[in-house]
């Protein structure tokens, strides 16, 4: 496995935990704002190319 495979998987199980964290939290406010950051976040994406 290479370094940047399991940077990346590192990077996948961090934003995973942070969701778990949020949904167990049971506060609708930080729930409704991970969603609205994650929908928007994967929208500029794909209008933004990265270098």
């Amino acid at each position: 496995m290479a370094k940047s495979d399991i940077s990346s998987l590192f990077y996948k199980l961090a934003r995973m935990s942070r969701d778990v964290k949020v949904l167990s939290s049971g506060s609708p406010k930080r729930i409704g704002r991970r969603a609205k950051n994650k929908f928007l976040g994967r929208k500029i994406s794909k209008i933004w190319k990265w270098p």
